[in-house]
C-alpha cells in the first residue's frame, strides 16, 4: 500500500447554476512532503465547516483502483489525481479492507480510518455534472475518512502501513452498504452502532435505519 499523490486546496469563489459559492473540492497535486495536521493538510481548506474538516474528517484518502471504473463516465482529462476532492491518491488501500478504527502509519503520520465519504452536491461542481453525486453514491465507492492520531509529514510515494488493527470487525465497506438502498442487515447495523467511534450524526442515522 502506498501513497500515490498528496492533493490540497484552499477555498475558491466560482460561479455555479447562477449562485455565488465557495468551496475547496478542487485539489491539485503538489510535490514534496506535506504536513499533517490535527484537523487538515498543511495548505488544504475547507469551506464549509458545518458539512467539512473537523477531526473526524481531517484527511480523506481515494484509492486510485477505483478511477478505471470512473472510465466509464468522466473523460480521460477529468481523471487526474485529486479529482474527488481527496487529499491522499492511494494504492492497495480499499474500503472492503480498511476496519473502522484501523491504525495505519504513512510517512511520518498515524491516521484512523473512521468513516465513508456521503458526497456534497460541490462533487458534481467540480465534475461539472449535477448528476454526478448520485452515480457516485450509487457506485459504493466512498473513499476514506481518517481522524489524525499523530501529526507528521507524508509525500507521493510514502509507504502505507498497518500499525494497529481495530478490534471491531465493521470495515468502510459495511457502513458504505448499510448505507444503501435495499434490505436491511439488522445484525450489521448493530455492528456499527457498536463502534466507539460513530459521530452523532452518523449514529443517530443509523438507528434510525435500524428501527425502521
Amino acid at each position: 500500500m502506498r501513497i500515490i499523490s498528496v492533493n490540497v486546496g484552499l477555498p475558491q469563489q466560482l460561479v455555479w447554476h447562477d449562485k455565488v459559492l465557495r468551496t475547496s473540492i478542487f485539489k491539485q497535486p503538489v510535490a514534496g512532503p506535506v504536513q499533517v495536521l490535527t484537523e487538515h493538510l498543511a495548505g488544504d481548506g475547507q469551506a464549509d465547516l458545518r458539512v467539512h474538516g473537523g477531526p473526524n474528517k481531517a484527511v480523506y484518502a481515494y484509492p486510485q483502483e477505483h478511477y478505471a471504473f470512473w472510465q466509464a463516465y468522466l473523460p480521460p482529462a477529468q481523471l487526474v489525481a485529486g479529482t474527488f476532492g481527496e487529499n491522499l491518491t492511494t494504492v492497495g488501500l480499499l474500503e472492503t479492507n480498511v476496519r473502522v478504527g484501523d491504525y495505519y502509519q504513512m510517512g511520518t503520520a498515524v491516521l484512523m480510518a473512521f468513516q465513508p465519504r456521503q458526497p456534497c452536491y460541490k462533487l458534481g461542481i467540480r465534475l461539472q455534472d449535477d448528476g454526478m453525486v448520485r452515480r457516485f453514491e450509487q457506485a459504493r465507492r466512498s473513499g476514506i475518512y481518517f481522524r489524525v492520531e499523530q501529526q507528521g509529514v507524508v509525500q507521493a510515494g510514502d509507504a502505507i502501513t498497518l500499525v494497529q488493527p481495530s478490534a471491531y470487525t465493521v470495515t468502510i465497506q459495511d457502513m458504505v452498504d448499510a448505507d444503501t438502498s435495499g434490505p436491511k442487515d439488522p445484525q450489521k447495523l448493530q455492528a456499527i452502532l457498536d463502534l466507539p467511534y460513530l459521530s452523532d450524526s452518523r449514529r443517530k442515522h443509523f438507528t434510525r435505519l435500524l428501527d425502521e
